[in-house]
């Protein structure tokens, strides 16, 4: 799927593997009941990583749906699959991993839509391009690019479909609309962070996950914002500077050209990646609608 559609917003969810049940019982929602959801906007993929995969950064993988019952049920549906493997500190012996290896060569063997890589190392770039060439690539935030060129060289990468800049550059409204339509429909925003706009330590929360994922023996990352006791929650995001709002959206960033939106939550459990669902894609007036069908299928547990 091209995400090129004048006024048309494409979100890019998360928990691939982590929230199989949930997306199992929202998707066929989604699906036969188009009345339910904004029409301005659409799913175009959907990313993660499964639990003890070396590749994976970010955030630690917690899924353990099977590979192939998460393929099926994004082909059902038309949606892309993007493997998370954002891991900061890979090295040559880390490439011939079996797991990984056999994750990319079933996503990449998929006869559905194209699936993609949420990627950092340009080691495992090189890997995946030369292996599974079928596989498209997103520059991964995890990158922490904050300087403005630094980003805009990014997008002029032909090895990337598209790009999540820092959240930080959300807002740079008079500099971003200088990228050209071919750039801007490659930048994909993280419209929900929750970290402290003035974080010094961004990056290094990432390397220590990564470091985890690669069964590094190291310490918990602690977090030094004010806040930080309190974890995510959406009500704090909302009050971000840099928080993307649907109303953003359909009033500033789709003017503009931009199309691409990423809502960050793995990790973050089914219930609360649930209320994402209802405040980007849902009608108000058939929140409760959506809310009952799901919380009533005794198959799913949210909490």
């Amino acid at each position: 799927m091209e995400n090129t559609a004048q006024n048309k917003a494409y979100f890019h969810l998360p928990g691939l593997f982590e929230f199989y049940d949930l997306y199992s019982v929202f998707l066929p929602l989604y699906n036969e009941h188009p009345e339910y959801f904004y029409d301005w906007c659409e799913i175009a993929s959907v990313y993660g990583a499964p639990a003890d995969c070396i590749w994976g950064g970010g955030r630690a993988g917690f899924g353990e749906c099977k590979a192939e019952d998460v393929l099926a049920l994004m082909n059902k549906y038309s949606i892309s699959s993007r493997l998370t493997f954002s891991n900061s500190l890979l090295k040559p012996e880390h490439l011939i991993d079996r797991k990984c290896n056999s994750l990319c060569e079933l996503f990449s063997g998929s006869k559905g839509v194209q699936n993609g890589v949420i990627i950092y190392s340009e080691l495992l770039l090189e890997h995946i391009k030369n292996n599974y060439p079928n596989l498209y690539f997103v520059s991964s935030t995890t990158k922490v690019q904050t300087n403005f060129d630094q980003f805009l060289k990014e997008t002029e990468r032909i090895d990337f479909k598209y790009v999540v800049p820092d959240f930080r550059m959300n807002k740079l409204y008079d500099k971003l609309d200088t990228l050209s339509q071919v750039q801007k429909d490659k930048v994909e925003f993280l419209c929900n962070e929750c970290c402290s706009f003035s974080c010094k330590d961004r990056k290094a929360c990432y390397e220590n996950v990564s470091k985890k994922n690669l069964g590094e023996d190291c310490p918990e990352h602690i977090c030094t914002a004010p806040d930080a006791k309190d974890g995510y929650r959406f009500s704090k995001a909302m009050k971000n500077p840099e928080f993307i709002s649907i109303d953003d959206i359909i009033n500033t960033y789709l003017p503009l050209g931009f199309s691409n939106f990423k809502i960050e939550g793995r990790g973050l459990g089914s219930a609360v990646n649930l209320e994402f669902l209802f405040y980007y894609l849902t009608k108000p007036e058939y929140q409760l609608t959506v809310r009952e069908e799901i919380y009533l299928d005794s198959m799913l547990d949210l909490f």
